[in-house]
Parts: C-alpha cells; structure tokens; sequence
C-alpha cells in the first residue's frame, strides 16, 4: 500500500483522514514558524499558509521514516481586515480578536504541500526494480470565508475559558464547541478544519496516486514519535 504521512500533530487534520477513510501515518516536524516567516519576511495570509505548509512537509520528507512514503503538510492562517492571524496562545488576545470578529467575516487559509518520496527511475541502479515516485514537490491552498454571529461578552469569555481558542488560527474552530458561532462558511469545510480533502486529492493526482489507493476502511493513523 502506498503509505501516506502526514506533518501535522492536529487531531483535527487526522481524524479528518480518518473520518474520509484514508490510511495514513503521522510524523510531526520540528519547523520553527516564527523563524520560517522571518527568513523569508511573508506577511501575506495566503503565502504564509502555503509557506509554513511546505517548510513542515519538507523537514518531514528529510527523515528517515519518510523514505519510500508521500509526505502531506499543512498549516492555517486567519485573514481578518487584513491582518494575518495565527494562533492567538493568550486569553488576552484571543479575547481582543473575538471581539473584534463578532457579527463580522474572514477568510481561513490552508497551505497544503506534498513531497512524494518515493524512488524515482533516477534513483535505481541499473540491475532493475521498479519505482513509483515522481519526485514531486508540489502545493496548494485552499481557502474559505467565514461568517460569525454576534457574540456576546459573556460567551466569548466562556468559549476562551474552555482552552479551545488558544490554539486555533484565528482563535476559533468550527469542528468543536466554536461552531456555534459560525453562521456559515462560503467555501470548502474541510479547510476550515485544517486539511481540504479535495485538495489532497489534486495533490496526490499531481504524484500520480488516486485518492481510492490510501482507502481503508476505517483510515487509522499511526503516531510516530
């Protein structure tokens, strides 16, 4: 089976795979965000999902645990009166930003990038064998607007209270208690939560695997430490 990794320690991209049935393995990088955005100086929300995405596929690629597998990363930014918006961290700030998004709209951002690193015809020898990779390095972003309710101060401070927020692009998630918040979503859900599947479907297409390849039937994660 071709194995499928992915770059993210987010419960909520893995059970997305899971819930949609496709067998993958988890390996979380190392990647240093802050340090990533300020060598390459990207304030742009979309440039800056796409960005951090491919720096986490990449550091996982360089493993040894990823050889022979395809290596999917993808991280999330919060464009809001644009402004780029990552994890808020502190009740502080996660309480400024809420309030500030209340009965208003942003657009959530997720950067997908996939390493295929699989064997390419280039990397055998000439005694044969056969080889699937394609060598491909290949990105995507997939982004969505959403819309919120009128929050009450009382229910902003409730939700941060839960611990929820702090460590969410934009201080919200939609697969959880913040849903409740959320009037509608213009776009893909998927991405919302962290990793449109879709996408990962065009990606894959790109590396030349179907997505119906990695199905199981009930798309269990292994964690690698």
């Amino acid at each position: 089976m071709t194995r499928l990794i992915l770059a993210s320690q987010s419960p909520a991209r893995t059970k997305l795979l899971t819930d949609a049935g496709i067998h993958h393995e988890v390996l979380v990088s190392d990647v240093d965000e802050d340090a990533v955005q300020a060598r390459y100086g990207v304030t742009d929300a979309h440039d800056t999902a796409l960005l951090l995405a491919r720096a986490k596929a990449e550091a996982v690629a360089s493993m040894p645990d990823a050889e022979g597998a395809l290596v999917i990363g993808c991280d999330s930014v919060f464009e809001f009166d644009g402004e780029s918006h990552g994890k808020p961290y502190t009740v502080d700030v996660a309480r400024e930003r809420m309030l500030r998004m209340s009965g208003s709209k942003g657009v959530l951002h997720t950067g997908h990038w996939l390493v295929d690193c699989r064997d390419t015809a280039a990397d055998l020898d000439d005694d044969g064998g056969t080889a699937d990779g394609t060598g491909a390095t290949v990105g995507a972003v997939s982004s969505a607007e959403v819309h919120f309710v009128e929050m009450s101060e009382e229910d902003i401070d409730a939700y941060i209270a839960t611990g929820e927020p702090l460590h969410c692009a934009g201080s919200f998630t939609i697969d959880g208690l913040g849903g409740a918040f959320i009037r509608k979503v213009d776009g893909d859900p998927h991405a919302v939560v962290g990793l449109s599947i879709s996408t990962l479907r065009d990606l894959l297409g790109q590396a030349n695997v179907g997505i119906t390849e990695l199905w199981t039937q009930n798309g269990s994660a292994a964690i690698s430490e």
